[in-house]
């Protein structure tokens, strides 16, 4: 079984797809963990890494063919990713969402509080806001302009999950009934 998440930023990703690998016993791969690898091999931040990549399609490539491979090498895992769902079509697809504040809340809370996300300099909610809505109006356009897709567009997914007032241990759980009335 292979589970692809996809979501916008903030969405919880990342965290409900470790969750959903511990309850079902899989392996978890994330795509953002090897994007923040590349930006900070490269003393940028995320959203700089972003930019590049809008004039230097070798960043993108690099991160599709290692999601093609596990694809095709792995079996029994959830991995996380904006194109997770499109590289692995075998995959059960998930879309993760929340309100755009929410989102905001939670990358602050991470980057403030918890001291996670290092590579993101931040100094308000508003900050926040206005990353989010360039690093995803930049995806898009990379991605309409590579692949010809939207990663936002609802239809490429299986389920949809709105975490805006849920937790990630219930979102994970949601995730885990619909996988399990899929197999």
């Amino acid at each position: 079984m292979i589970i692809a998440l996809s979501g916008n930023p903030g969405s919880g990703k990342s965290t409900v797809a470790k969750i959903l690998a511990q309850k079902l016993g899989l392996r978890h791969f994330s795509t953002g963990d090897l994007m923040r690898e590349m930006a900070k091999e490269r003393n940028l931040s995320l959203e700089d890494l972003g930019k590049i990549a809008e004039g230097d399609r070798s960043i993108d490539v690099a991160l599709d063919q290692r999601q093609i491979k596990i694809g095709k090498t792995e079996d029994d895992f959830v991995i996380d990713g904006r194109l997770s769902f499109h590289f692995i079509p075998a995959s059960i697809k998930v879309f993760l969402d929340a309100e755009l504040k929410t989102r905001a809340e939670r990358i602050w809370h991470d980057v403030k509080i918890k001291n996670l996300r290092k590579e993101e300099h931040v100094d308000t909610i508003r900050d926040i806001i206005e990353q989010i809505q360039r690093r995803e109006q930049s995806e898009k356009t990379r991605y309409q302009k590579y692949y010809q897709l939207d990663p936002y567009d609802l239809d490429n997914y299986d389920l949809v999950v709105d975490t805006t007032s849920i937790t990630a241990e219930e979102a994970a759980e949601k995730i885990k009934e619909f996988v399990n009335q899929k197999i």
